[in-house]
């Protein structure tokens, strides 16, 4: 029997929604931060769009910032699904924190772990899994959906390296210290040209410009940054010289589970405020949760979110197992996208006018929904990624 086969067999024998006790112990322990850390801090941090940094701070000491990184290098050397697990708690009470978690782990964390030297995971894993924050800086301008329109260009000075351009839609902009970042240093080569460097705030002619005024996710900082002749070190190339599509590729496919993780929290954050609510809401004299047509919506939403939970966890699952996971990847954030917004919006009409005032929660997490079909591929790049395999094969 193949690995592969040996793979599939063991996950298949594997309820997708049953946790082993180490990760009922992990779940719970992230829940518990995130109702008594979290939770008394979220209305603040969104009318305010800055994240706490005594929460930042917290993720650290609780090992969430390091969740997949060895334990050679100062992190927790867990699952990629316990990943998945901090994300979508986290995001059931506040996305802000959920999306922090999940770029520091799943992009920043993933591309040094699986291209960094060992002189790179030695210098920058470990400070990312103590106390620093990382971002992942793909995005330009001219370059979204057509990631490798990068505008960024790279100008090899001998003994280092000059990068100029913009980067825009930088998540953790503000609160990171260090960069995965992607520009091109053969433009006449096209894709090929494409390197990814990892740069540090510090580093000359690095900066950082707007922060974007967003609808939702607000204290999860979104911003420009500047490089102007950015002096970047020869032994800062992250994997080879041209290989930074491949290494864009292949970390945004686990990046997509991360969202999935986000989407599915948000949902179920949403769900657990309309069920309370419909519990106390009393009209024509009892809760409207004994009208039938309540219970069928409250009924539908469970349903969607679960369905949208199984894919999530079946593609962490499938990529912890070592199975080519990219189909399943984009199935689950494109779903699970689509079940937050719808959710979260039913969860609206079940609160009527509360529902549209700040005073209660769930216009919140509609707000924050929005972005699970924008960012980290587009639903219609979702689409066509799977259409792609679905007719060709591969």
């Amino acid at each position: 029997m193949s690995q592969s086969q040996i793979a599939m067999e063991s996950i298949s024998n594997l309820p997708l929604t049953k946790l082993s006790e180490d990760e009922q112990m992990f779940r719970s322990s992230v829940r518990e931060f995130a109702e008594g850390e979290l939770r008394p801090r979220v209305e603040h941090m969104d009318e305010v769009a800055k994240m706490d940094p005594a929460i930042i701070q917290q993720c650290f000491q609780l090992g969430l910032m390091g969740i997949e990184t060895p334990e050679q290098y100062g992190g927790a050397g867990t699952s990629f699904f316990n990943a998945i697990l901090a994300v979508e708690e986290l995001s059931r009470v506040d996305a802000s924190v959920g999306v922090l978690v999940d770029v520091q782990n799943t992009l920043v964390n993933n591309a040094l772990n699986r291209w960094g030297s060992e002189e790179q995971k030695q210098k920058y894993l470990t400070r990312l899994a103590v106390d620093h924050v990382g971002a992942y800086a793909l995005s330009e301008p001219s370059s979204g959906s057509d990631a490798f329109a990068l505008q960024t260009r790279v100008v090899d000075k001998g003994d280092h390296y000059l990068i100029n351009g913009r980067k825009l839609w930088i998540t953790n902009g503000i609160e990171a210290e260090i960069f995965v970042l992607f520009a091109n240093i053969k433009p006449e080569a096209g894709y090929r040209g494409i390197t990814a460097f990892v740069v540090e705030k510090s580093f000359p002619g690095f900066s950082v410009g707007k922060k974007e005024n967003k609808l939702g996710i607000r204290a999860s900082s979104t911003v420009e940054l500047i490089l102007e002749d950015c002096r970047v070190p020869k032994e800062n190339v992250l994997g080879e010289v041209g290989k930074g599509y491949k290494i864009s590729i292949e970390t945004l496919n686990e990046g997509r589970i991360g969202i999935g993780a986000q989407m599915i929290g948000i949902a179920a954050g949403a769900l657990e405020c309309a069920i309370s609510y419909t519990g106390e809401r009393q009209q024509f004299g009892k809760p409207i949760n004994q009208f039938q047509g309540v219970q069928f919506q409250l009924a539908e939403m469970a349903t969607e979110l679960e369905a949208a939970r199984l894919l999530v966890y079946n593609a962490a699952r499938m990529k912890d197992a070592g199975l080519n996971f990219v189909k399943e990847a984009a199935m689950a954030k494109l779903y699970s996208s689509r079940v937050a917004e719808r959710v979260t919006s039913k969860a609206i009409d079940l609160y009527g006018g509360y529902g549209y005032v700040k005073d209660y929660p769930v216009e919140k997490y509609w707000r924050d929904s929005k972005i699970g079909a924008i960012y980290e591929g587009t639903s219609n790049m979702q689409l066509q990624t799977i259409a792609k395999l679905l007719i060709g094969g591969k």
